[in-house]
């Protein structure tokens, strides 16, 4: 009885060993796939330049932007000031369009969905255009990323993937800048700033996620 016994626990033990090497239960899998798709997520994108960069006077940069445990990433053009005048000229004038550098209009990747500039955003990547004015920028949102910059290139097909417009105050910054840059600080819990600075201005444009 007691050998009888025995074998069954061996048989037993046998067959749950057995059972651990089938395919993952559908909660395992499910499990899995989650974890996957939250990778994918917090994965940033790539810039993609659409034209050579060894022939562009204003070099090509990025940004990775940390908001509440994940990142977005800016790919932007950075034009220097060279001696000219830039905010309120003919060059960018007040109240008037910007492609907010060089060459492709700067473009945000978001893989999670976020407010900037108050503006709510579905995960994806937009691009990002600005009004300067003397006191406040408009930020522009649009779903639309493929065109060049130039500000004549916002054609009303453009225009109509626009998802919104924010504004934020102007200031000014202690020194001069002569090449555009866009840095980022993060605000917890769940926020940022995009930090905007060329020549002697400098705007924030807070990001929130949602």
């Amino acid at each position: 009885m007691i050998a009888r016994l025995g074998q069954l626990v061996v048989l037993l033990g046998f067959a749950a060993a057995c059972s651990s090497s089938e395919e993952p239960t559908p909660v395992a899998e499910e499990s899995a796939a989650a974890e996957a798709a939250t990778a994918a997520v917090v994965a940033p994108a790539v810039c993609q330049p659409t034209a050579p960069l060894a022939e562009r006077a204003s070099p090509y940069d990025s940004v990775m932007v940390n908001v509440g445990g994940q990142q977005a990433k800016v790919c932007y053009g950075r034009p220097s000031v060279n001696g000219r005048v830039i905010f309120g000229s003919t060059l960018v004038p007040w109240d008037t369009l910007w492609r907010t550098g060089a060459n492709e209009p700067t473009i945000i990747h978001l893989p999670f969905a976020a407010s900037i500039a108050g503006v709510q955003l579905e995960p994806g990547s937009y691009s990002i255009y600005t009004v300067p004015g003397r006191d406040q920028w408009s930020i522009v949102l649009n779903r639309s990323t493929s065109q060049w910059g130039v500000e004549s290139q916002y054609t009303p097909e453009v225009r109509a993937q626009e998802v919104g417009r924010g504004t934020v105050a102007a200031e000014r910054t202690g020194a001069p800048v002569e090449t555009f840059v866009i840095t980022a600080e993060e605000t917890p819990p769940n926020g940022a700033n995009l930090i905007l600075e060329w020549e002697n201005t400098r705007v924030r444009v807070p990001i929130q996620r949602v």
